[in-house]
């Protein structure tokens, strides 16, 4: 037999093609003539030479298909079928496109058809074709389609009365469901469909343990079946005799929710399922136009399209979220009926969709997340770069490429540091700088503003931790002072210098080294922990003011690192800690990920013990508290004795790493 396809070379063609092939026919595809390359590959693919698959220059939007005299004439009276797959399938694009393509597409291929005098057309339709109809759609049905306002439901919807009205050879339609990727490779050529909602997954895997229950949406059934069944059934039943004229439902006759969709790829994905899910049902008492009016209020429609952003979510596909439509099947289980041919049921195959997403189509596969993709060139800021984690994060910036502007306090030590990353062919401006006066801190800004006329990212990373109990510092309210004087003032002085040039640009990135202390409320730092609280409150309220200027906040809770800060605390030799360059990795994930906060897992543990039973979390850090005494130091003994530390303290100490005590 002798087939012509359009969209040959696209996701269904592609496995389609490799049905008819074992046929042992001979295949003719429209492409293009920039496509030609695209269908050698596949030809290699399938492992046959031009002989079984042959190309055919054409356009889908040209009248014929844009098939020449000869061509035409060449292919007629040779052709046993015609299959008309090519259509955009993409939610997001413009009307134009999808009218242009789906409707006058299908015109020129059933023109095309008629002209080669073929046996068969078969026009592969969707499901959109029946708009937003509440209730079961038979597959004789057509004319009820209803809520045809969406550009892909209308134009599905026109292309099938195309066929239906101006075909004058036996054809058949098919109306698959939403295809997605193979059921046992997970081959998946783009995001659409249920892939949009994967990286929200993958979000709340990231934040949350597994065994977490959140809250979700119930939705309504959302039909989904995987290519191999859409290809099995349409060469099954394109090559049945006595069909012709009928219209067939590719899609799974038990469907399930959005909600359960949800949670069988949160399972797949390793994500926390929903355990709770809101059907919007329960708002129905309200009248649609107050539903409708507090939908169109800017504020409501502006954090809806943030969201959505933030998640990759195209705003049209959550207009299918309640999809009111049930699909018959009598039809296409009267000619599957003695096959093996079936829907697998989601779950059974959901780990390989998602396996294959995230190796293959995850957006940010092909985004340059290397430090050197992401800061070559730009201007970054580090303060307290002479030492400790400043030192180590200037060190993987110089390295990666960025015109790096150092500052701190000793000019000798910081000359030192600047000629050693010089000498390893870094691009360091050094610039003398005590952070916790307010003054040098403007000159600071207006030095770098005027030699580099604006800052990319500023790290703060200077910092001045006191550890001693309160009962000790009755008399030293200058501790408190001068650690909200570096820690808080400081830092936000130089946010304010260099805000105006990021917010102009549109472009900025904060990131603060604050410590996991904030998350835990760590007894001994009271002074410490409240300065980088205060930061950590100011960052919170300028990200939302800044959201929608592009300039972001990123709060690093820094566990315990080996660092000059804690030397004077001998007992810190003896418990677990972060090397400066495993704290330095996590500034460069911050910058390259521009999360809103890096923290360890028993860092947000601890934050999340203090909101939900808060007496529980004092008592465990009064437990360490009174297992770990105060230094000599900050007891006013001017021994240099290393304490002695004891087993209790030190398995305390690990299981609970890299909290301050």
């Amino acid at each position: 037999m002798n087939y012509f396809l359009t969209g040959g070379t696209g996701f269904i063609g592609r496995f389609f093609v490799e049905k008819l092939l074992a046929r042992g026919g001979t295949v003719y595809v429209l492409v293009r003539e920039p496509s030609l390359g695209k269908l050698e590959q596949l030809r290699e693919r399938w492992g046959v030479d031009d002989t079984r698959v042959k190309a055919v220059i054409g356009d889908l939007t040209s009248k014929n298909l844009g098939l020449d005299a000869k061509t035409l004439k060449s292919l007629k009276g040779t052709i046993d079928h015609v299959f008309h797959l090519a259509a955009v399938y993409d939610m997001g694009a413009d009307e134009e496109s999808q009218a242009a393509t789906n409707i006058e597409g299908t015109r020129a291929a059933v023109q095309a058809a008629e002209a080669m005098e073929a046996k068969h057309f078969h026009h592969v339709s969707s499901i959109a074709a029946a708009g937003l109809f509440k209730g079961i759609f038979r597959e004789d049905m057509f004319e009820e389609a209803e809520k045809l306002d969406h550009p892909y439901l209308r134009t599905k919807h026109e292309s099938e009365k195309v066929v239906r009205e101006e075909c004058r050879i036996p054809f058949r339609i098919y109306r698959p469901g939403m295809v997605i990727g193979h059921s046992q490779t997970g081959e998946m050529d783009k995001v659409d469909g249920p892939y949009y909602f994967f990286k929200m997954i993958q979000k709340i895997r990231h934040a949350l343990p597994q065994w977490v229950p959140t809250i979700g949406i119930e939705g309504g059934r959302l039909n989904i079946v995987p290519v191999d069944f859409v290809v099995n059934a349409l060469d099954h039943i394109a090559h049945l005799e006595g069909e012709d004229g009928n219209c067939f439902h590719l899609v799974d006759s038990d469907p399930y929710k959005v909600g359960e969709i949800l949670n069988i790829f949160c399972e797949a994905g390793h994500a926390p399922r929903m355990g709770m899910r809101i059907d919007s049902r329960m708002f129905g008492f309200i009248p649609p136009f107050i539903r409708q009016s507090i939908k169109n209020l800017p504020p409501v429609k502006r954090i809806t399209s943030a969201v959505l952003d933030d998640m990759g979510i195209p705003p049209s596909v959550m207009s299918f979220i309640n999809y009111p439509t049930r699909f018959d099947t009598r039809e296409l289980e009267r000619v599957l009926k003695g096959t093996d041919i079936e829907v697998p049921r989601l779950p059974s195959y959901a780990p390989v969709i998602w396996d294959y997403w995230e190796r293959n189509l995850d957006p940010d596969l092909f985004k340059d997340r290397t430090l050197r993709g992401t800061v070559e060139g730009k201007v970054c800021v580090v303060t307290g770069a002479t030492s400790g984690i400043g030192l180590a994060t200037a060190e993987k910036l110089a390295e990666a490429g960025a015109i790096l502007v150092i500052g701190a306090r000793t000019r000798e030590t910081l000359d030192e540091v600047a000629a050693a990353l010089e000498a390893k062919g870094g691009n360091i401006h050094a610039y003398q700088c005590d952070f916790s006066d307010m003054e040098d801190c403007d000159r600071f800004v207006k030095t770098v503003l005027d030699n580099h006329g604006h800052v990319d990212v500023l790290v703060n990373n200077a910092g001045r931790s006191i550890r001693r109990s309160l009962s000790l510092s009755f008399d030293r309210f200058h501790d408190f002072e001068r650690t909200m004087q570096l820690n808080y003032f400081g830092s936000v002085r130089l946010i304010m210098g260099f805000a105006p040039a990021m917010l102009e640009r549109r472009r900025g990135h904060v990131i603060n080294i604050s410590s996991i202390g904030v998350l835990t409320n760590a007894p001994r730092f009271s002074a410490y922990v409240a300065s980088k609280s205060a930061l950590d409150a100011f960052s919170r309220c300028a990200a939302a003011e800044w959201s929608d200027r592009n300039v972001t906040f990123t709060t690093i809770n820094m566990p315990l690192v080996k660092t000059p800060m804690i030397a004077p605390t001998k007992i810190y030799d003896s418990v677990p800690t972060l090397t400066p360059d495993e704290a330095a990795q996590m500034v460069a994930d911050a910058i390259v990920y521009r999360p809103k906060r890096i923290a360890t897992r028993l860092g947000i543990f601890a934050q999340v013990l203090h909101a939900l039973a808060p007496k529980m979390g004092e008592i465990i850090m009064n437990t360490g508290y009174r297992m770990f005494p105060d230094s000599p130091a900050a007891a006013g003994s001017q021994s240099g004795e290393k304490p002695k530390v004891s087993t209790e303290q030190v398995a305390f100490a690990a299981i609970m790493r890299g909290i301050y005590w």
